[in-house]
């Protein structure tokens, strides 16, 4: 049996910022996630997209920010349980709890914080004749390694943050870059959205807008799709690649019988530390919910912080916290 004072249940960048969060409060924590390695989504789907929104960095490589996390991390020592998933959680009489994964792995943990890293994302996909006969042969779903695109021709398809940042990177690699969205207004974040369009004047990409795919056809791999837009114009269009991001949608697993207050898959926290509804039991990043809720990193992080400051409680029910800041080898802690 493993015996810590919180368990983080996904060690993607959220999980591992509250590692360091719980660290300086003297919080031992163990992480379990079912994929492999460390890094969440940004480790297995898009390693080397950049991100813009990292406060003090301009722009940082996916598996650059959770290299950097871990080193952060590191002079806390949390341990890890990778490749396994959560199946089964017990409270005890005194309010702890014990988690068990499917490879029969017990963890003893005072606090479980649930953020993410479930191993059940799926991406959308959209409703587009031959789809699912090109995946793998010009039709995927993620960017892991953008070099394979290239000198190709690329066809994205979206309006959200992940289509407009990957336009912009592949302008620079791709021999032909197409970003196709339904609307003439994006979701994503104004900014790229004015560097897309800026972009496009200057012909670098193509922007078709008020147009949705409709048919894909090759010959053993993807070499054209059919556009539809709104007035009902029908073209064509050759590519090598179409990647639709329309987004990933979780899957809560056995969590979802938890007891916990769950609101289309996401679970519903109190704002006031992301407390959930079960006591000791706590939920961060991209898997909460709440009124004014941004799925972003910046936003995890934040809730990672107030999150340790309320469960220093059950881990130290005796002492009251301090804040009187000082370096123990080097080590920031209170």
């Amino acid at each position: 049996m493993i015996t810590t004072d919180i368990c983080i249940i996904g060690a993607g960048p959220v999980g591992l910022f509250a590692v360091f969060e719980a660290g300086l409060l003297k919080m031992r924590c163990h992480l379990i996630d079912a994929l492999p390695q460390v890094g969440g989504q940004l480790s297995e789907i898009y390693p080397q997209k950049p991100i813009y929104d990292i406060p003090g960095f301009p722009d940082v490589k996916a598996q650059e920010l959770v290299d950097n996390l871990m080193e952060q991390i590191n002079p806390f020592h949390p341990t890890f349980t990778l490749g396994e998933r959560v199946e089964n959680l017990e409270r005890q009489a005194d309010g702890s709890f014990f988690i068990t994964t499917n490879e029969q792995t017990v963890v003893h943990c005072q606090v479980v914080v649930i953020a993410g890293g479930l191993g059940c994302f799926e991406p959308r996909k959209p409703e587009i004749e031959g789809l699912e006969a090109f995946e793998g042969k010009g039709v995927s779903y993620m960017i892991k390694n953008p070099e394979l695109l290239r000198d190709r021709r690329v066809v994205l398809a979206g309006g959200g943050d992940s289509a407009l940042d990957w336009t912009v990177f592949l302008a620079n690699i791709a021999k032909e870059v197409t970003l196709i969205h339904r609307s003439d207004s994006f979701r994503g974040a104004p900014d790229s959205a004015e560097k897309v369009f800026e972009l496009a004047s200057e012909g670098r990409i193509n922007l078709i807008l008020q147009s949705n795919i409709t048919r894909v056809s090759g010959n053993g791999h993807l070499q054209e799709i059919t556009i539809t837009g709104k007035d009902k114009t029908v073209t064509t269009r050759a590519t090598d690649h179409l990647i639709p991001l329309f987004g990933l949608t979780p899957k809560l697993g056995p969590i979802a019988d938890w007891g916990l207050q769950i609101d289309k898959s996401a679970i519903q926290v109190d704002t006031t530390d992301y407390a959930t509804n079960v006591e000791r039991i706590y939920a961060i990043g991209d898997i909460n919910t709440y009124p004014g809720k941004l799925k972003l990193i910046l936003c995890g992080f934040h809730e990672a912080a107030l999150m340790c400051q309320s469960a220093f409680k059950y881990v130290y029910p005796s002492q009251k916290l301090s804040f009187k800041y000082t370096t123990v080898n080097g080590i920031p802690t209170f």
